[in-house]
């Protein structure tokens, strides 16, 4: 990773240190961040980033927000934080569970709290699994559903992910952008034939896979098919979710509900989300030391659904997201470089020539004070916090497209 002359001396010498004692994953520039406010980060030499990146659709409410920070010092006080939450009942279990079944489709019915989105998805597929039984389960070229083996059995967006690690039973489906798509059909005749499915998982709209926003008919075809040959539909809300598209859940936008939900990023924990049907009704199915223990996180991801409710920040993902894209839509018009600038509410992106630029335009942001994040093999994705007002929209574009005018 470039290190030397792009940040000052103290944040080098954290890099160096986390490059010698830490596995290299996914850095993709060398920010070490030592606060936040709003949409903006300050690195540890208090240098000011714009963030276009909400840490990863983490921070749907930005940074520093005065009701996450009474939170934070009210739980200061309590000597026990973080308790074994499968094991013990805990409060904020319950308040979370209960505001959470109040905003999801309402024929979900019960929640499993987890550490990450990775989690609630292997959850969600051990509820299917325990239902239908060890079947084959399908996914979506493209799809990202996590890193721990059973999850990444399902994802399938980028080789690296991988490589040389033992699989679960799957099968492959395109993920259909366009309604008038002739594999939809073919999807619908090949699930209807087959006798030995477990589950059915998709997101609305694919994340680490690029962004891509499926057809109205591909999602509600997976409905009707699920639920002809009685198999569950599992719908991965982690990255679309918490009103990151400008309603609480992206198929919200569909119109259809599933029959198991995973929902996690924004909302602070991971939760797996399901029916009554696929409800284990049998203790020790699924449990977790920490899942729904961190009595902080817990709390905040309560506070965070309040703030959305409060600020009305779904319509505002929906407002500014329009803008958001008016203005990429611009950037496509002005550079030849720029493609398929496309989004829903504050999930936008725009595609660049291939891999190599993305990697050096998302570089090159960065060293103009924007945080922004490729998707895909040529995606940039742009997610600011729900909470970004349009001047700030304008300076994160402002910066694009210096940057393009440079590719």
């Amino acid at each position: 990773m470039k290190v030397h002359g792009i940040v000052d001396k103290k944040a080098e010498k954290i890099v160096e240190k986390t490059m010698k004692f830490c596995i290299d994953t996914t850095f993709a520039y060398p920010l070490v961040v030592k606060t936040g406010k709003g949409v903006y980060l300050w690195d540890v030499d208090d240098k000011k980033y714009l963030d276009f990146s909400s840490n990863v659709c983490s921070s749907n409410v930005g940074y520093n927000h005065p009701k996450i920070l009474e939170i934070i010092k009210q739980y200061s006080k309590i000597g026990t934080h973080k308790l074994a939450g499968q094991d013990f009942f805990i409060e904020e279990q319950a308040n979370l569970a209960e505001k959470l079944l109040k905003i999801v489709p309402k024929n979900l019915k019960k929640v499993f709290f987890t550490n990450s989105g990775a989690e609630a998805n292997e959850n969600c597929l051990k509820f299917a699994y325990r239902k239908k039984g060890p079947l084959v389960g399908v996914s979506c070229l493209g799809a990202f559903h996590g890193r721990t083996l059973g999850a990444l059995s399902f994802t399938f967006s980028k080789k690296v992910h991988k490589k040389n690690y033992p699989e679960l039973n799957h099968e492959r489906i395109k993920f259909c952008t366009n309604d008038n798509d002739a594999e939809i059909d073919n999807i619908e005749k090949k699930i209807s034939e087959s006798k030995d499915i477990a589950f059915i998982i998709v997101e609305p709209v694919q994340g680490e896979g690029g962004y891509n926003i499926a057809s109205k008919r591909f999602l509600k075809t997976l409905r009707k098919v699920a639920t002809a040959n009685d198999v569950p539909l599992i719908i991965d809300e982690i990255q679309t979710g918490m009103g990151r598209t400008g309603v609480w859940w992206a198929l919200e936008h569909y119109g259809i509900e599933p029959d198991i939900m995973s929902v996690a990023k924004s909302l602070q924990v991971g939760a797996s989300i399901t029916s009554e049907k696929y409800d284990p009704k049998e203790p020790g199915a699924v449990s977790s030391t920490w899942g729904g223990g961190s009595r902080i996180d817990l709390a905040v991801g309560l506070k965070t659904i309040e703030i959305i409710e409060k600020e009305k920040l779904l319509s505002k993902s929906k407002k500014n997201g329009a803008y958001l894209l008016s203005r990429l839509k611009e950037l496509e018009e002005d550079f030849d470089v720029v493609s398929n600038a496309r989004g829903l509410g504050m999930m936008c992106a725009f595609d660049l020539p291939n891999e190599k630029i993305k990697d050096k335009f998302e570089f090159n942001c960065f060293k103009n004070g924007l945080i922004i994040l490729g998707c895909g093999e040529k995606s940039i994705r742009a997610i600011p916090p729900l909470i970004i007002k349009k001047g700030e929209i304008d300076k994160g574009l402002d910066i694009l497209e210096k940057v393009l005018k440079n590719v």
